[in-house]
């Protein structure tokens, strides 16, 4: 897997180009001659990241549907803070 390594105007000035790039491998930014940022494509990013999926992306699968989940609401009246 190939590395590029682009300066900040270099990808400011063409940003297709970086992109191209990144389809073979990450692309560094440099600011003044050091690494300041990374650029992967999204399928790269997932697989670093493992694929972690948040609450929100959990609850919205759609074979949750059909699970059977009965929630009760509670009864208890909310206490006072002790700050003592």
């Amino acid at each position: 897997m190939p590395i590029t390594t682009l300066s900040s105007r270099q990808f400011n000035q063409d940003a297709s180009r970086a992109k191209v790039a990144a389809q073979a491998g990450p692309v560094i930014i440099t600011d003044r001659g050091r690494p300041s940022h990374v650029l992967l494509t999204y399928s790269d990013y997932k697989k670093l990241v493992g694929g972690r999926a948040n609450i929100a992306d959990l609850l919205a699968l759609p074979e949750q549907d059909d699970l059977d989940q009965t929630l009760t609401p509670s009864r208890e009246l909310p206490r006072s803070a002790e700050l003592s």
